[in-house]
Parts: structure tokens; sequence; C-alpha cells
């Protein structure tokens, strides 16, 4: 018999399971069930406590509504996890099964987890549907500055290659944002300033953080954070240095060679001659109005 019978019968044994794919890779499987279910490859536990409001799907572009609640439990979703931000856009699928009889189930929800909120021991997290990145804006900007991420498909610099990273060990901390390494001495204090910080071991395992400073002080590397990692970090804790950079023409060239994968526009006029008008005692011969470099790209 089919699901869809099942549903016509009348009498129906149906509960609902999700799975929860975070971005380190982590599978997690979950029921209303009273009892664990396993399908997919994966082991969907009872134990979490988890409930949803009915889903709210539509036509177009709009997104799918719904919100998932449940208890914050060791064997389930820890509160730890979430403040650290683990599940932060983790993927997400929601069937209706019949648990008498798994073969009987379908898929009702594909997206992604969106905001998390906790409170009294619990969490709320809202679904997003497939259709949410379709609404955001998009499209090419037209400045001097390179719209790609270093090392994405758009740059194409292999963030791998010998010199543009680092690995090593925290010495020491202070204020969550400023961390002191060992000297680094195969690059010069300001190389991996803009860039960024993987967390490889300890309580932080997988975060990354922003750089904004790199400089040399009583012997150490000191790098800080734009922003504190959202779980700790501690004393011989092992973690990855990406390069920095500011996007700007001369640094793509000088720094890592590879202005053909330049994404900007360095010789796009900017503001001050965009409003700029004739004066009297300024020459005006129909030449140029910006000054030629010194350091032609």
């Amino acid at each position: 018999m089919s699901l869809s019978a099942h549903l016509a019968c009348g009498t129906t044994t149906i509960c609902r399971a999700w799975s929860l794919d975070r971005r380190d890779g982590l599978a997690l499987g979950f029921t209303d069930h009273d009892r664990d279910l396993a399908f997919e490859g994966l082991n969907f536990r009872a134990e979490a406590g988890l409930t949803a409001q009915a889903l709210e799907q539509v036509t177009g572009l709009a997104v799918d509504n719904s919100e998932a609640v449940g208890a914050l439990r060791d064997a389930g979703l820890r509160e730890a996890d979430i403040l650290a931000g683990r599940y932060d856009g983790a993927g997400l699928r929601i069937w209706e099964v019949n648990w008498a009889d798994l073969a009987q189930r379908r898929l009702i929800f594909r997206g992604a987890l969106g905001e998390i909120t906790r409170a009294g021991g619990a969490f709320r997290a809202e679904l997003r549907g497939l259709s949410e990145p379709l609404g955001q804006p998009g499209g090419r900007i037209y400045h001097a500055a390179c719209s790609a991420v270093l090392g994405d498909s758009a740059c194409r610099f292999d963030l791998n290659a010998p010199g543009y990273f680092a690995e090593t060990q925290v010495v020491a901390l202070r204020d969550g944002v400023e961390i002191s390494f060992d000297a680094l001495e195969s690059v010069g204090p300001g190389w991996f300033a803009a860039g960024r910080l993987q967390v490889l071991s300890g309580a932080a395992e997988g975060l990354v953080g922003h750089i904004r400073d790199d400089r040399m002080r009583a012997g150490l590397r000191v790098l800080t954070l734009w922003d504190s990692l959202r779980a700790p970090l501690a004393p011989g804790d092992h973690v990855r240095l990406e390069v920095g950079c500011d996007k700007q023409a001369a640094t793509c060239r000088l720094k890592f060679d590879n202005m053909l994968n330049f994404q900007g526009f360095p010789h796009i006029p900017g503001e001050d001659w965009m409003t700029a008008y004739p004066r009297a005692d300024q020459p005006n011969a129909g030449g140029a109005r910006r000054a030629q470099r010194s350091d032609p790209l």
C-alpha cells in the first residue's frame, strides 16, 4: 500500500522526521515519534523532543514558512553547538513517514535552517526553503576593488600554495579577539591582515574568524580578529592562518601574481572626477583630469 492510500484509509500511523546536514559534514536525524526510526542511511532519534509547526508551502518565490522547536539535550542538539554557529545554514529535509511501514514516506520540505533562538532550555529554529536564496539581491558592482573572495571560483588563487598559509598553535589569548602565536618568521607582519583563521582542534574546531590586524609584539606574532569566535579558544589549540587580500589591483598583481583573474575595475573614474567642472585657475586643454599612475598596472 502507498502512503497516499494509507492517508486515505482514515486511521493513520504518521509521524515526521528531520535530517540536518551541518557544514562540517555531521549528519543528524530527529523524529517526533516516540521511538527511533532508521531510513535513508540515518538514525532518526526520538529523544530530542522535536516538534514543528505546519508547513506553509506556496507557489512563486515566496519562502516556505515553518519553525522547528525542541529541547536542548546532550543526546540531540547541544546549546554549545548552537552558540558556536555550527547549525547556521545547515541543510534540512523533512519527511512525513508511516512509522509502522517506513517504506511509506514522502519528502515534504527541503531547505536550510535560518535564525535560531534559545530560551528556557529549548530552541526555536526558522526553516528556509530552497527558493529563499532566489530572493537575495544579486548582480555585479562596477568599482575599483575586486569583487571576488580570495580563493573562490572567480579569483582562482590556490590558498594551499606554499607561503600563503601557516598552521601553528595558539600561545596566548586576550579579550577573545587578540591571539598570539610563535614568530612565524617565514612571512612578515601584515601578511595575514584581512585573512582568515580556521580552528583545527579544541572546543572551537571548525570555526572561522576574520583577521583585522597582524603584527609582531614581544617576539610573538599577534593577530587581532574583527570579532571573537563563538566558542572558546585555548593555548595549544591548532589553527590554520590564510593570507589576506585588501582587494586592490596592486595587491593582486604584486602579492598574488593573479592579475588575470582580478574582478575589479581599477581604472574606473572616481567620484571626484565625476563631479569635476572647469575652473579658470586650472588648465583646460582637453587632457586627462586624473594624474597618471606612477606604478602602471
